[in-house]
């Protein structure tokens, strides 16, 4: 999957939570992060702090794979 914007950032990482049965605030306390960040984040803010979203993706099982462009 490409992500390239917050939005679909957001929209992967809420889709894994639900997935997951998890709520926000089962995420946040495994993230040790506020259940507000959660939810901006899921909201694709824009200046979410990209060490804690390196986290929360890490708390989900999710590998962020950076490729170059051909």
């Amino acid at each position: 999957m490409t992500v390239s914007t917050p939005a679909e950032i957001g929209a992967l990482i809420r889709d894994e939570r639900i997935r997951q049965r998890l709520a926000q605030t089962d995420l946040a306390g495994l993230a040790g992060v506020g259940i507000t960040f959660i939810s901006q984040l899921e909201n694709g803010k824009e200046s979410a702090e990209l060490g804690k979203v390196l986290g929360v993706l890490t708390i989900l099982g999710i590998d962020l794979i950076a490729e170059r462009r051909a």
